[in-house]
């Protein structure tokens, strides 16, 4: 299966059994920018999985452009860990990268003990919001002589290849970028004079570790900032680098700052090729492409038709390892898909805490997550085939019990149909086709249709019940909602009936925001109707973007705090809210609905009661836990297990994880208190 994606390749002299690559991520594992053993496990899992290049990273170079956040070989101190993890990856059948990393004004002075961060001018930074110190020549002969001591540190630790980050807004990023390099000197101005320092930081490495030795930059295809590069100049940094000895170039997306989507689900899959291919064109080395490749017939094309010569997978080998295995193999059904959510991984480490993941539960739990097979297998029970059941069913068939599934729709996937009906979001529908592949392969019996009583379960006499009943919407104390013209949000999104023009939301957070956008996209132009009439000039692309972005529906939505998307993750809430804008949403703020009567909303705000009329008005007020059948059970005393939403409302990871860990738990003697 894949060919093109699984032929080996050569960088430099050094063989690499395929063209998939897991890239640099922090991870934030420790915060003492040491290796520990759920780096050492976490490590040995991706190299297990079957990518040819694992990359450790970023690796802070020193204490001033990398703080404690992320992994530093700032010292000889680190080289022995360093060795350590470079034998584990190697021993287990992939090659052993590290991405050497310097922040410049994207560091931050809390962390830094009260230092300033530098960069190659004082200017404000909108990532750190600070204004760092300005390098001065010393300064920069110091550190590009820094760089050459930590990647001889990289090379004695056994590290198969080097690469240097000049991506994302980073120090070099910085040097490169007219908005930020405002030097008058030899380093800023000209291009020439722009590109020096990741110049001379290349030939200076490149000349300490001889020419034999794989070096690699991972460096932005298009800056995504107004007034810096543009995928036209890129290019041009690409040549340098190459001349200066690079063997390898990484092409990624623009700056933490950019607004434009990097990594979430609004990127298409794979819509970052045309920045590899843009350098592809310019340079003789290989290239890599990098976002949003998730699935393997993906990454075949892009290979084959030319776009790169490797792919980098980063979440996409979080969510699961064994994707390349899996791909090779041709089992590419089963490869844990991920849906770009950035919940576990992006948000977090903008939260400062340790990644994982919501789809796999063992993705920075390697150690102690370990699926074995149970002493005694026992016959399960899950009620409920929404994500918490369908992760405890497949996890407990997979440790040797035998399961049986029992949902009383007509359909498995609960809650996930309902997220995945707005825009973009359908991503999420892969988790459910995942599953629906895994229970074949599993053999597990589902009965649809069938709502479980205690009658039935004393009937079946299982030897252990998992449920998982879910949540139900929940309707606020607004007066009014029997009106007609009310519908909850869960409906909406699940049946996607016939609406009026006028359309109110009632509630602000998550779910009232994706349903508003569902709304406003109603009418308007599809991708394929934007290219066809691009491709034609059969409209402006004025008129063009109008269309794509006004519909046939007018959304209000109602929310009472004093901002909107509050439970949104920080990497995506503003991707939620350009939208909103786009689409002409109208988000009323500090609004405290009061009653709904003919279509008429009265909302107090700002110390006045308010009147608007709508044709409809839309519930999205969260949801309630159901608790029938667990609560029966307990009555009655029947022991059980309750997972997922049914305990208390929460997310899709908390669903996944908590039905992963009641089947490990199936069987074992609970520890006395």
């Amino acid at each position: 299966m894949f060919p093109h994606l699984f032929s080996p390749i050569t960088i430099n002299g050094l063989e690499v059994k395929n063209r998939v690559a897991y890239p640099a991520l922090g991870l934030l594992y420790s915060y003492d920018g040491t290796l520990n053993d759920r780096y050492y496990e976490y490590f040995r899992e991706k190299a297990k999985g079957g990518a040819g290049i694992v990359t450790v990273g970023p690796v802070g170079i020193d204490m001033a452009g990398s703080g404690l956040i992320v992994l530093s070989l700032a010292g000889d101190e680190a080289i022995e860990p360093f060795k350590k993890l470079t034998t584990i990856i190697k021993d287990a059948g992939a090659r052993a990268w590290v991405q050497l990393f310097h922040a410049g004004a994207y560091a931050f002075s809390v962390i830094l003990d009260g230092e300033r961060p530098v960069a190659p001018s004082e200017v404000y930074s909108k990532y750190s919001k600070e204004t760092p110190r300005a390098l001065t020549i010393e300064d920069i002969n110091n550190l590009q002589q820094t760089y050459v001591n930590a990647a001889l540190r990289a090379k004695e630790a056994g590290f198969d290849g080097i690469e240097i980050i000049a991506s994302a807004g980073y120090l070099i990023t910085q040097f490169l970028s007219p908005l930020k390099n405002l030097r008058t000197d030899e380093y800023g101005g000209s291009f020439e004079n722009r590109v020096r320092f990741p110049r001379e930081v290349i030939e200076r490495i490149r000349s300490a570790v001889g020419p034999g030795y794989p070096l690699a930059v991972r460096m932005a295809g298009n800056d995504f900032v107004p007034g810096s590069n543009t995928d036209l100049e890129t290019p041009q940094f690409a040549r340098v680098y190459e001349q200066a000895g690079v063997d390898l170039i990484n092409v990624t997306g623009g700056w933490h700052e950019a607004r434009v989507p990097q990594l979430p689900m609004e990127l298409p899959r794979g819509g970052y090729a045309y920045l590899a291919l843009n350098i592809k064109k310019e340079v003789s080395v290989p290239v890599m492409a990098s976002n949003r490749i998730a699935r393997p017939d993906l990454a075949e094309r892009m290979i084959r038709d030319g776009a790169c010569d490797m792919v980098n997978l980063g979440r996409v080998l979080i969510a699961d390892p064994y994707w390349p295995e899996k791909a090779r193999a041709g089992r590419q059904d089963e490869i844990r898909p991920c849906v770009a959510c950035n919940q576990g991984c992006t948000d977090t480490i903008f939260s400062a805490k340790p990644v994982f993941c919501i789809v796999n539960p063992r993705a920075g739990y390697e150690a102690e997550r370990n699926i074995g097979r149970a002493e005694t297998s026992l016959r399960v029970m899950v009620v409920g085939a929404g994500p918490a059941g369908l992760e405890a069913a497949v996890t407990a068939a997979q440790t040797g019990h035998t399961v049986e599934l029992y949902e009383k729709s007509d359909e498995i996937g609960g809650q996930l149909w309902i997220a995945g009906a707005p825009p973009h979001k359908e991503e999420l529908w892969e988790i459910v086709n995942y599953y629906k592949t895994m229970l074949v392969k599993l053999a597990i019996p589902v009965h649809l249709n069938t709502e479980v009583t205690i009658e039935l379960i004393k009937k079946i006499n299982p030897d252990q019940v998992i449920v998982a009943e879910g949540a139900a919407p929940l309707m606020p104390p607004i007066g009014g909602l029997d009106d007609p013209c009310v519908i909850s949000s869960w409906k909406v999104l699940g049946e996607n009936p016939i609406l009026g023009k006028r359309i109110a939301v009632i509630g602000g957070g998550a779910v009232g925001l994706e349903t508003a956008l569902f709304l406003a996209a109603k009418g308007t132009l599809s991708a394929e109707m934007v290219h066809f009439l691009m491709a034609h000039e059969a409209e402006s692309p004025e008129r063009i973007r109008e269309l794509m972005f006004h519909g046939s529906k007018r959304v209000t939505v109602f929310e009472m705090l004093p901002k909107i998307g509050k439970d949104i993750g920080k990497s995506t809430r503003w991707v939620v809210k350009t939208a909103l804008q786009r689409y002409g949403v109208e988000a009323l703020t500090g609004a405290r609905v009061v009653s709904i009567k003919d279509g008429v909303v009265t909302y107090e705000r700002e110390g006045g009661e308010h009147r608007l009329e709508f044709d409809n008005v839309v519930i999205a007020s969260g949801s309630r836990s159901v608790k029938k059948l667990s609560e029966a059970l307990e009555k009655e005393g029947v022991a059980c297990t309750a997972i997922g939403d049914c305990v208390r409302p929460a997310k899709i990871n908390d669903a996944i994880h908590e039905g992963f860990l009641a089947a490990l738990a199936i069987g074992r003697v609970p520890l006395e208190a």
